[in-house]
Order: structure tokens, then sequence, then C-alpha cells
């Protein structure tokens, strides 16, 4: 044999082993982190201002549920979106809700989920506020102005939005990374000039201080609101996850039956006056969907832009993230 062809060989076999080692550490990570699933519990993340999940844990009514199928149920709190996706990426969660944004920069990120379920699209949940004598009144006067936002959170993808609408450059303003209370602060000092916040903050900064809504989402974009799962724990649970979309569903449909009733019920965890919640309480659709190609293409949307924008740094395909493909392209 040639140095030449021995050469050749040898660097076949390489490749090959290579490729064996490759998809061997691919199976052992997959198979690993289906062994880590915890089959007894489902971690849920949720945030204060998601009334649905928020009224699931104070009613008790999955745990009942969940416990003929010798599951329990652990709550985890975190302030916004982005936080609760970090939650999920290291694993201290297994299910969580959030807004339209998140998901991209956490897909972005490296997070592995998959989307489980949406809230039909709810852009009135979400806007711009000014104060209520601030020289701002359309969206043009928001050139070169400073607007607080929680970084990755959906109003990150409504500013994006309405510059767009308008005909300015995301460069155009100064953005001012802040989560929603720190946010407020900031807008209450005038140390920003316009603040993007959703529901319940936004309706209590309406009647609290006053604050004007320069423009909210309606026409601008959909806010979908989404359930995402780690990938392992979708493959290993999805009868459990099934009984869990279902409880928020009648948790839902009791919000829709008495918006009265369910504001009373959240006050006192919200730490808002029942009007405040009231008001919010209607911004919101409360219908929930199977996750389905009409909001993941909405999402691609959204991950395509901030690419643009070089927001993230990866080129995404956000079907990819879903277990079952069928009816998903």
């Amino acid at each position: 044999m040639s140095k030449e062809k021995a050469r050749r060989t040898l660097a076949g076999w390489a490749r090959a082993l290579l490729t064996m080692s490759v998809v061997t550490l691919l199976g052992t990570a997959t198979s690993s982190a289906l062994a880590d699933v915890n089959t007894r519990e489902i971690r849920i993340g949720y945030q204060k201002a998601a009334s649905d999940l928020v009224l699931l844990k104070a009613h008790g009514t999955l745990e009942k549920r969940l416990s003929a199928q010798g599951v329990t149920v652990k709550w985890i709190e975190f302030p916004a979106g982005p936080q609760l996706l970090e939650g999920l990426n290291v694993g201290s969660i297994d299910f969580g809700y959030v807004g339209e944004a998140p998901p991209v920069f956490a897909l972005a990120g490296g997070t592995d989920f998959v989307y489980t379920a949406y809230e039909i699209p709810t852009p009135q949940a979400e806007g711009i506020l000014v104060p209520q004598d601030s020289p701002i009144h359309t969206i043009a006067d928001l050139k070169g102005k400073k607007i607080a936002f929680n970084k990755g959170s959906d109003v990150n993808w409504l500013v994006v939005s309405v510059l767009k609408k308008a005909g300015l450059k995301y460069t155009d303003i100064q953005p001012i990374y802040l989560a929603p209370a720190d946010a407020r602060a900031a807008f209450q000092k005038g140390a920003v000039d316009a603040w993007a916040i959703w529901d319940p903050f936004q309706a209590a900064a309406q009647q609290q201080t006053g604050a004007r809504q320069l423009i909210n989402g309606v026409g601008v974009v959909n806010h979908y609101q989404y359930f995402l799962t780690a990938r392992a724990y979708a493959q290993k649970q999805p009868e459990v996850l099934k009984t869990v979309i279902d409880e928020v569903g009648r948790e839902g449909q009791d919000i829709r039956s008495d918006y009265k009733k369910a504001a009373a019920e959240l006050a006192p965890i919200q730490g808002l006056s029942p009007d405040i919640i009231e008001t919010s309480l209607q911004r919101y659709a409360h219908v929930f969907k199977p996750i389905d190609a009409t909001a993941l293409n909405d999402q691609q949307k959204i991950a395509d832009a901030f690419y643009d924008l070089k927001l993230i740094p990866t080129k995404l395909n956000v079907h990819d993230a879903v277990l079952n493909k069928v009816g998903v392209q």
C-alpha cells in the first residue's frame, strides 16, 4: 500500500470514528436527559402577572388531578420571562409561561425546550407609556428618547415593531434595559422618557401615576403568550402536560365568566386593587391552543427580525422546537 493510500485510509477511519463518537455522545446526552426527568414531579415557572397560572396555583386543582398520576407540583416564581427561561435553561423548572420574545432569545442561547401551547393574540395587553404631560404624542417623537423595557421580553419586540411601522430604526432610540419594578421607578423619576410594559403593570401605571398610553400592540404585534416545556420532560411526560394545559384552560374559562370575581381573588396575591386587575384581565384572552404553524410562523418572524438587528447571534428555525411536526410547517 502506498503512503498516500495509507494516509487516505487512516483519514477515512478517523472520520468514521469521529462520526460514531459524536452520534454516541448525542445519544448518551439524550438518554441522560430523559433519565434525569423526575416523573413524580412537575416544576412550573410562573410570573405573578400570569393570572391564569396564579389562580391555578391558588385553587390547587392541578395538584388534585396530578396526584392520581402520582405526580406532585412545585411552583417557582420569576420576575419576568427572560429570567424564567434562564430557569428552564439551567434545569430548575420543567414548564413555564412567557411572552412572545423570550423564547426567541432562549433558543438563540441554546436552551433546549419545545413549544407546547399558546394563548391567542392579546395585543392590547402591552403598550408604550409616557407621562401625562409629556411632549411625546407620536411614535416619531420617540426619536432620540430613552425608552425603558425589559431586554428580551415581549415588549422588546413591541418597541422594534412600533419603530419600524413609524419608519424609525432601533438605533434611533436609547433603549434602557430594566426589569418592570426598576423601570417604573425610573419612569416616575423622569429618568426615562417612555416605558414599554405589559399588564397588569401597564394598567397599574395608568391608574396610579396617570401615565398616558402612547400606543398598544393592536395592529402592530400579535402578542402571543407561550407555554414552553423542557424537551426531555415533554418527551417523557406528555400526559402530565396535557393535564396541565387542560387545567389552565379551565381557569381561563372561569376568569372569562366572571372578571370581577377573579380580580377580587387576585388582588391580595398580586398586591393591586381589584379594579386595576379587572382592567388587566380583560386585556388578555384566557383562551389556549396546542402549538400550531400559525403561532410558530409568528415566532419565526420575530427571530428573523432580531437576527437582522443583531439582537441575537444565530439565525433560527423555531419550527425545530416542537416534538411532533405534524401540522407545523
